[in-house]
């Protein structure tokens, strides 16, 4: 399935860089890990295209600006409104030289950007399915912050994402729950899917409306990247937590039926899905009208980049 891009967000390597997915009635819902931007694609009956980019900052205010990336990993689209949801994530330097002294350097170095700190809800008119002016948890209420006294994860706030961190990479929402899936910590094999209840208590400002709950998923060892409704289920993108090409697999989790523990015989596998070294990392889950999967990638191999510009993504039967 190609995915077709405004110059704009190619010169952004936003296509090369996708991060979550959601589709609707009027096309797919997107978004990149390296923006503050949430885009829109409509289906042309050929591919998906004529894209609308909406800047976060216009509907909900940022904590470090409108123009800082808010890493923004997971997307959902539920009673008339359009969730986002930032990693939460701090971040360790790469190693980009060759001097060993400055690779050292660079890795003691944990950046934190807040900006990717936020879940947002925007209300979507329902004529021409644009963002209104939404609500959000962010600065010193955000949900890192209600972590701060929890025995299972506060001890790994202090850590970057890639180190087994706190880092959450989808969102789904059921009737009124809201589930924010973690692809770290995994703890000792066990992923953790939060499960929160937000309102907005004040205009613009979302808070919880209750504590939140904790889900602990046997998934092999292997952490979220993705969250999904199926009905009254949840499909779960699954993957390492750390710096790793695979395994990937599309997992069934009944939600009606959750535990605080959710053993491996309570999930179903729906899906293997392909992965490369170093490239095609699949990073957003959403289902078509038809009922397959569709999944986009991160990093992108160059046999997904199309002569016209576009990126493709998969489609898969469950």
């Amino acid at each position: 399935m190609e995915l077709h891009f405004d110059p704009a967000s190619k010169a952004s390597q936003t296509h090369t860089n996708l991060s979550a997915v959601r589709r609707d009635a009027t096309g797919l819902w997107i978004a990149g890990d390296e923006t503050a931007t949430i885009e829109h694609l409509a289906w042309t009956g050929e591919h998906y295209a004529d894209q609308r980019t909406f800047r976060l900052a216009d509907y909900v205010p940022l904590p470090a600006g409108p123009d800082d990336e808010a890493d923004i990993e997971g997307l959902a689209r539920a009673n008339g409104y359009l969730w986002a949801v930032g990693s939460h994530s701090l971040k360790r330097r790469r190693v980009r030289s060759k001097d060993p002294a400055k690779a050292v350097r660079r890795l003691a170095t944990v950046l934190r950007e807040e900006n990717r700190f936020i879940l947002a809800r925007l209300p979507l008119n329902p004529v021409t399915n644009a963002p209104a002016r939404g609500a959000v948890m962010s600065g010193k209420d955000n949900i890192a912050a209600h972590l701060e006294g929890d025995p299972h994860l506060a001890p790994f706030l202090a850590l970057p994402g890639k180190d087994n961190g706190l880092d959450i990479e989808g969102i789904a929402v059921v009737d009124e729950r809201v589930y924010l899936g973690l692809r770290g910590p995994v703890l000792r094999g066990w992923a953790v899917v939060l499960e929160i209840s937000p309102v907005e208590t004040e205009p613009g400002r979302l808070r919880l409306r209750e504590p939140y709950r904790k889900h602990f998923l046997d998934l092999g060892g292997l952490g979220v990247r993705d969250l999904c409704p199926h009905g009254r289920d949840v499909l779960l993108l699954t993957g390492p937590s750390m710096d790793l090409d695979g395994p990937v697999r599309v997992m069934r989790w009944r939600v009606r039926k959750a535990g605080e523990v959710v053993p491996a015989g309570e999930l179903e596998t729906v899906a293997e899905l392909p992965y490369g070294i170093g490239c095609d990392h699949p990073e957003g889950l959403a289902v078509l009208e038809d009922g397959r999967l569709l999944v986009v990638y991160d990093s992108p191999s160059p046999a997904r980049i199309t002569p016209s510009g576009g990126v493709l993504a998969d489609i898969f039967k469950i």
